[in-house]
């Protein structure tokens, strides 16, 4: 069966409950739910949309949209989620800003790879050209939390930042692969390698990285800035999943509910109060694709899994097989 690629059209998305609780809405970056037709976010509940992804230099939009030549896409990005912040200070809005750094192809701005190329690697972060990726992303946060202070809208917005996965790298430590039988991959260069074959990143002590449902993979940041509601500087070690960031915004608007039920949970409650609890008993994950990391290696075949509190049951679709 063919992974499915378009989001179904039945489905509603934030943007088109909060566009219809008042919002203006915009959305600049990555988009991997459809890249044609009635899928592309403009048709979706974004009022503005720019689609972006493949290449960090001359890449390539949807809309077409002109740039000067030379332009980092990062950069491109943060100016059209300036701009659509300031647009529409004095209305109620939404922007989704989703990087397509720090994702390969792996390029950077030359000036900041330069300043972190005489710096030793730590902990198997070994890449200057992924540490200057990174940078450009933190500018980016930088920027948009001072247009929101430069706006005074900072006391009345509700900031999340957060990635899709774990880092890159961490597969060739041991168990951090599942292996083709009879192909060992030995001496290959997998995805969590750098153009000079030295690892990128490494998720140590959690197992594995990117694209895999091990900790390492699953595990990424979530930072939230709610001034006057979340303490700055809290901390909060009830496990969520990117599901609930849905109804957490319903919640938080008043938008109205979507046609399909959510799976996830409103985490209001935990941004008020750290020690509070959620209702669900446990966390599930469904997997049933396949992840390639190089010849014979895989990031993940296709599993699922159920976890509760410590403990992390994973059982594989192809035999059965069992993790816990």
């Amino acid at each position: 069966m063919e992974n499915v690629t378009n989001l179904p059209l039945n489905r509603d998305i934030i943007a088109k409950q909060l566009k219809a609780a008042g919002f203006a809405t915009g959305m600049f970056g990555k988009w991997h739910i459809g890249q044609q037709g009635d899928y592309l976010p403009g048709k979706r509940g974004f009022d503005e949309a720019i689609v972006s992804m493949g290449s960090h230099f001359d890449f390539p939009t949807t809309p077409k949209t002109d740039y000067p030549k030379g332009t980092y896409l990062a950069d491109f990005l943060t100016d059209k989620a300036v701009d659509f912040i300031t647009r529409h200070k004095d209305e109620p809005f939404f922007l989704y800003l989703p990087h397509f750094g720090v994702h390969s192809p792996h390029q950077a701005k030359a000036d900041l790879i330069a300043k972190f190329k005489p710096k030793p690697g730590v902990g198997g972060h070994n890449s200057p050209t992924y540490a200057a990726m990174i940078y450009s992303v933190d500018e980016s946060v930088g920027r948009v939390m001072k247009t929101l202070d430069d706006l005074k809208l900072a006391d009345n917005t509700v900031l999340i930042f957060t990635s899709d996965n774990g880092g890159v790298g961490g597969y060739d430590r041991p168990d951090g692969l599942i292996r083709e039988p009879g192909k060992e991959g030995k001496g290959k260069k997998s995805k969590g390698a750098d153009e000079d074959g030295g690892g990128i990143s490494d998720n140590a002590p959690l197992r594995s990285g990117k694209g895999s449902l091990y900790e390492g993979g699953t595990r990424e940041p979530f930072i939230v800035r709610w001034p006057g509601v979340t303490k700055p500087g809290s901390m909060c070690d009830v496990p969520t999943i990117h599901v609930d960031i849905f109804p957490t915004f319903l919640e938080l608007t008043g938008a109205p509910k979507p046609r399909q039920v959510l799976d996830g949970e409103s985490l209001v409650k935990l941004l008020r109060d750290p020690g509070a609890k959620l209702q669900r008993d446990a966390i599930y994950q469904h997997f049933p694709g396949y992840l390639g990391s190089g010849p014979g290696l895989w990031r993940t075949t296709p599993v699922s899994l159920i976890q509760v509190g410590d403990w992390k049951l994973m059982e594989y679709l192809e035999d059965g097989k069992l993790e816990l």
